[in-house]
């Protein structure tokens, strides 16, 4: 592995599940990590407080990254606090889940500003400084409804889709100055989210997956970690499926 340089890293929706576990696997390569929530302000201090007990740097951020005035507050917030923004993991998300026929538009709406909207505001704000230092990473997550598509996400997967076609064209436009431009596309991770399916769903899915079990949030980590590190450094545009064989 490359020698690690620290850099000041943004994770939104970092404060549960596979955010959680990008922003603590990212601290435990030595980055400063600005973990962005909405919400939940108790879930982004544990977040913060786990990686401060292992040693790292963290902060919270709060602000609703599909909305434009939120975005440059919270950027400007890292930035005076930490600095600016080297590493960029889009990361947060929402579903609103029903067949087409029946779904509203707030839910269309809804889940395509908070899933591709934020993808768009979030790595315009922080361009201009990775264009400035000539590095940077971004990487933003997926799915693999996004690549397939699943009923009743009509949805959710036109915003996971528009994420991989974004990651591609943003590749292209900044990949001369040293900015790579990555996304990742979970297949069935146990989350709080998946939890709340119940048992029976949980069960029927990992009887589809070729490795016989749900993911892990660690292991989606993994993936991003690596595209964020120096080793990563010839991959751009790409998307890598993590999915443990579920669209084989």
């Amino acid at each position: 592995m490359s020698e690690i340089t620290s850099r000041v890293a943004l994770v939104t929706g970092g404060s549960r599940g596979i955010g959680r576990a990008i922003a603590e696997l990212l601290a435990g390569h030595g980055h400063q990590i600005a973990i962005n929530y909405v919400s939940n302000e108790v879930a982004a201090a544990e977040a913060v407080a786990a990686i401060e007990a292992a040693g790292g740097t963290a902060i919270a951020v709060r602000g609703d990254v599909g909305d434009q005035e939120a975005v440059d507050a919270l950027i400007k917030d890292v930035q005076d606090r930490l600095g600016p923004v080297e590493i960029l993991v889009n990361n947060a998300g929402i579903t609103r889940d029903d067949l087409l026929m029946r779904m509203r538009p707030e839910a269309w709406d809804d889940v395509m500003q908070t899933n591709l909207k934020s993808v768009y505001l979030c790595s315009r704000a922080v361009m201009r400084g990775m264009l400035r230092g000539r590095w940077g990473r971004i990487v933003s997550l997926s799915s693999v409804a996004g690549v397939y598509g699943n009923p009743g996400q009509a949805n959710y997967a036109a915003a996971k889709a528009g994420i991989i076609g974004f990651t591609m064209s943003l590749a292209k436009e900044i990949g001369s100055r040293g900015i790579t431009v990555n996304a990742v596309a979970p297949g069935f991770i146990a989350t709080d989210m998946t939890a709340a399916l119940g048992d029976d769903v949980a069960t029927a899915a990992a009887e589809k997956i070729t490795l016989g079990r749900l993911g892990l949030p660690e292991e989606v980590a993994s993936a991003v970690g690596y595209l964020a590190s120096e080793d990563a450094s010839y991959i751009t545009g790409q998307t890598i499926v993590v999915d443990g064989g579920l669209a084989l």
